[in-house]
């Protein structure tokens, strides 16, 4: 197995991973689940799909690099940089949509398959190119640091679009 099909089955494992984490927090809602996973229906919420599943793969795609022997730089750093970067271009794609067409499911999914695609391509690169040691240092905490931003975003929501349960008409945890 080569870096590109492993890339390839990541396509496929975040996005069936990301069905699951859609449920999680309704299943077990507990303070770590709310951190992790969305607990509403607001478009915030979701960015946290795509963040967390991505991450949670990581550790499926490691394994796979390092069981293949498949050389491989920055894999702390790409695996920070395509979970974040996911966020706003699934933003800068969906928003429009969304405002134009309205809610839909298969727009939705569709286009979150598109934007693991392109993560993994970006993965790729950034694992191909030479190491880059203090972006691999800061990736950990760049990831610490966006688990605080989701925590407080969560629990203390600012009123807009972005974090409005049109569901339940309500922002962030329902207390």
């Amino acid at each position: 197995m080569n870096l590109k099909k492993i890339k390839t089955i990541a396509i496929i494992g975040i996005f069936i991973l990301s069905f699951a984490s859609h449920f999680l927090y309704t299943l077990f809602p507990n303070f770590l689940t709310s951190i992790l996973f969305p607990v509403n229906e607001s478009i915030f919420e979701h960015m946290k799909i795509i963040f967390t599943s991505t991450l949670i793969y990581g550790a499926i795609d490691y394994f796979l690099l390092k069981k293949n022997n498949i050389k491989f730089n920055n894999f702390p750093f790409q695996l920070f940089f395509t979970s974040f970067i996911s966020i706003p271009i699934y933003l800068i794609i969906y928003l429009p949509l969304n405002y134009v067409i309205g809610e839909n499911l298969i727009i939705s999914i569709s286009l979150l398959l598109i934007i693991y695609i392109i993560s993994q391509i970006i993965s790729y690169y950034i694992l191909s190119i030479s190491t880059i040691p203090y972006l691999n240092k800061l990736a950990t905490i760049f990831i610490i640091i966006t688990y605080i931003i989701f925590t407080i975003l969560t629990y203390y929501p600012p009123h807009n679009f972005l974090f409005y349960d049109t569901q339940t008409n309500s922002y962030g945890i329902e207390k």
